[in-house]
């Protein structure tokens, strides 16, 4: 086949060789053809005809009339699929080679006959009028603290225009965590952009009892900054595309990042909010001259933060608990019956009575949790041992796994469930009095040494370590292994096969 360089080639070759032979032989074509294209004075693109025919038959030609509407009611429906379904109907009649064929009809159909694709209008972004947000879930990223998984989200915070990002380490898209989030944005950034856009927000929105109470707080936070309020359609999460796409550009540089570093593993949780925060600051360094363009338009901050809390005023019940955001948490039971003030934080709450901070407690993720601290109720629950059996909150009332050992050898050693109830509990309530620590260090030894473990045990062997005269540690002899016992199982025969 004479392709168009060489048509272009002899064409030229016959203006300046002495014959036409030799001019065909440098395009590397018969002479015959040569004359050809010359006598043409055309390329061979320019003569060239569309294939239009199809070779062989449409095995799909006899049922298209049945699939067409399949492909009109469902726009997402798959080739792949309706094959299989034809494949099921009619046993036999298609084989797996045909699928391509089909897939290319539907191809062609959708281009000429079926529905519109929704259209993607590109937006001019203008700098400093828009800040987008939204949460993203960082597990995918096998990030641990101390060598335990670390599961949590990032509130991610982007400047359409320039690029200018910033995020913050959370547990749940709360309302807590969204202003908290935002705050840490703006003040990092030093000013406001015009407005904040987000999704519909429905998951913190669920966490509160009524729509009405997010609007309130959320329309707060928004006066404060001065900052006009957008959000997305439903179902349309393209409309917040700059943040979603910065949540994919985000979580590969710091998976990247990760690599370089050698390990998943951080020794603290601040040690990684640095990691992330200097992330942050590397990304930022090359978008510093649009930026200038966004905070030339960006309005100041307010003197102030808003508080990034909730207030709340609960009751502590007879069980010594008061119940927040639909978990349960354990308070002093000299407050049974007051009435305290809760600060709830997006990782902390606080518990205030008459106007003094009793009690600072991790929030809970998620809902129908509990926390329970057995300071709270252990000298009331001394004195009803009978309760710790069917106690509800039990599994919370062994505070390591040292406790649950001891707890386990108590219930071996004793005759009744009652006695083993008192003597763990007696053990708890020394753990509360001189520290969990302490308790934990001597149960440690007394299990390690196989001895009976109660309060009077343990009450001598805290003694012996504060005088230093506890028992010495059993040092375990590890025996050297001799690997050349193995030589000696082969034989001789095998011995050679193995020096060759």
């Amino acid at each position: 086949m004479v392709s168009d360089r060489q048509a272009r080639k002899v064409i030229e070759l016959m203006q300046s060789e002495p014959t036409k032979a030799i001019a065909a032989t440098k395009a590397g074509m018969d002479e015959k053809t040569a004359r050809k294209w010359v006598r043409l004075g055309k390329l061979p693109s320019e003569i060239k005809t569309s294939h239009t025919w199809r070779t062989r038959k449409d095995p799909f030609d006899a049922v298209w009339s049945q699939l067409t509407p399949m492909f009109e009611l469902n726009p997402g429906l798959e080739a792949k699929t309706v094959f299989e379904y034809l494949q099921r109907q009619t046993p036999g009649v298609y084989d797996d080679g045909q699928l391509r064929t089909l897939q290319r009809r539907v191809k062609r159909w959708r281009a000429l006959e079926g529905p519109g694709h929704e259209i993607f209008f590109p937006q001019e972004r203008r700098p400093g009028e828009l800040g987008e947000s939204d949460f993203t879930y960082m597990t995918e990223l096998g990030i641990t603290i101390g060598g335990s998984r670390f599961d949590h989200l990032v509130y991610h915070f982007v400047l359409p225009y320039s690029n200018w990002e910033d995020g913050t380490i959370c547990f749940s898209e709360s309302f807590e965590s969204l202003s908290e989030g935002l705050q840490n944005a703006l003040w990092e950034l030093g000013a406001v952009p015009l407005a904040h856009q987000t999704d519909r927000l429905t998951a913190a929105v669920h966490k509160l009892p009524n729509i009405q109470e997010f609007t309130a707080r959320y329309s707060a936070l928004l006066r404060h900054y001065s900052l006009e309020g957008k959000k997305t359609n439903g179902e349309s999460p393209h409309e917040n595309g700059d943040v979603e796409q910065r949540h994919y550009r985000l979580k590969r540089v710091v998976d990247q990042e990760l690599m370089l570093r050698g390990s998943r593993d951080f020794e603290s949780r601040l040690s990684y909010t640095e990691f992330l925060r200097h992330l942050f600051r590397r990304m930022n360094a090359g978008r510093s001259k649009r930026l200038a363009d966004e905070l030339a338009v960006c309005r100041s901050l307010p003197a102030t933060r808003l508080e990034a809390m909730k207030r709340m005023r609960v009751r502590v019940s007879v069980a010594s608990t008061i119940r927040v955001n639909h978990n349960t948490y354990s308070i002093n039971s000299r407050l049974i019956g007051e009435h305290v003030d809760v600060r709830l934080h997006s990782e902390h709450l606080e518990v205030h009575y008459g106007g003094q901070c009793v009690d600072t407690i991790p929030r809970l993720r998620g809902e129908n949790g509990h926390y329970i601290q057995y300071r709270h109720i252990i000298d009331w629950l001394v004195k009803k041992p009978g309760a710790f059996e069917n106690y509800r909150y039990r599994e919370d009332l062994f505070p390591t796994h040292r406790f649950r050992m001891a707890y386990d050898q108590c219930a071996g050693r004793s005759v009744s469930r009652m006695a083993t109830a008192k003597n763990y509990l007696a053990i708890l309530q020394l753990a509360a009095r001189i520290g969990e620590g302490v308790v934990d260090r001597a149960l440690e030894r007394l299990l390690g040494r196989s001895e009976v473990v109660n309060v009077e045990s343990l009450a001598v062997e805290i003694t012996s370590e504060e005088h230093g005269h506890h028992a010495p540690r059993r040092e375990a002899l590890i025996i050297p292994v001799d690997l050349s016992m193995y030589d000696r199982l082969l034989t001789a025969r095998e011995q050679e096969v193995v020096s060759a």
